[in-house]
């Protein structure tokens, strides 16, 4: 859970009052400047979202109202749900907010960063917080700059292809366990929990650090999942796409990846196949589809086949 004390220990926020509720919870990924509630229209309050007070709310606030609007006012802005106030560019804010806040421990805070550099920051920080997220059992890799996440059921192998492709200069993001955030539609960001950040678990080995072994050039702290990787065991009675043209799709959370179905069975070098995969998928990005050249090209041969046999005839 996202709480104020979490926004003020990012943005090093000076504390006026309200040091009471600064744990209160933040849930909204929007901020509000309150220009019209200044002046008294609180039919469309977004009381449950942060509230920034710039330039302009600031000098309305202190110029443009009677003592008795001021008081009004300010109570009116903190709610029970408003998670707190925020005067930007220096402000001091006037004493009938500080009055309001001390009384309802709405915390109210201040910076020296201008509203627009505040919002723009305050925002991204809110969005990546309060993304909606899971966890999926799998290991997530860089290779060739496209962020893999390789599932399977357990024992299948995929920590001892994680060692390998590592091996190969490719990057380890997280093993076993992978924590996923969908920061926009079809944008998902994947990291590892940090209690086994950097770690792989190699069975009749152990736990290795490949951090240690190999360098901090071999990990990464996060990365966008751009494929999937599903390893099974091969299956002898069942049909595998040879070549290329089923789409399939994993959906986590709310967004859907592109996904690979790799069958496993001894001889198959699945480390080098999941490097293609992701050249592949590279390649397809830029417009590139062997698949889809193969097929046209098949097709063009059957319609030559068909018409000279029409020539023929």
């Amino acid at each position: 859970m996202l709480t104020v004390s979490n926004v003020i220990e990012r943005f090093k926020f000076e504390v006026v009052t309200g040091e009471i509720g600064i744990h209160k919870a933040v849930t909204s990924i929007d901020v509000s400047r309150p220009g019209l509630e200044i002046t008294g229209y609180f039919s469309y309050y977004s009381s449950e979202r942060i509230q920034l007070f710039g330039t302009t709310e600031t000098t309305f606030f202190i110029n443009k109202l009677t003592d008795e609007e001021k008081r009004e006012r300010a109570y009116l802005l903190c709610r029970d749900e408003t998670p707190c106030i925020i005067f930007t560019d220096g402000y001091e804010p006037p004493k009938e907010i500080i009055e309001a806040c001390k009384e309802t421990s709405t915390p109210l805070l201040k910076t020296e960063l201008t509203t627009t550099n505040l919002v723009f920051y305050l925002t991204d920080f809110l969005e990546i917080s309060l993304a909606p997220e899971t966890n999926i059992h799998g290991v997530l890799l860089d290779v060739y700059g496209i962020g893999v996440l390789i599932t399977g059921e357990s024992g299948i192998g995929k920590s001892e292809i994680a060692l390998e492709l590592v091996k190969n200069g490719h990057r380890l993001v997280a093993d076993d366990n992978v924590e996923i955030k969908e920061i926009a539609n079809g944008v998902l960001m994947g990291k590892p929990p940090k209690l086994i950040e950097n770690l792989l678990e190699i069975r009749g080995l152990g736990i290795i650090n490949v951090m240690t072994l190999f360098g901090a050039g071999v990990v990464l702290n996060e990365k966008r999942i751009m494929l999937n990787v599903h390893l099974e065991f091969w299956k002898e009675d069942k049909e595998y796409d040879r070549l290329g043209l089923d789409k399939r799709t994993i959906k986590i959370i709310d967004s859907e990846i592109p996904s690979k179905l790799i069958p496993v069975r001894p001889g198959r070098n699945v480390s080098n196949i999941i490097e293609v995969a992701a050249m592949d998928f590279r390649l397809q990005k830029m417009g590139v589809s062997a698949a889809r050249e193969f097929n046209e090209r098949l097709i063009a041969h059957i319609r030559s086949k068909n018409d000279g046999g029409t020539q023929s005839l």
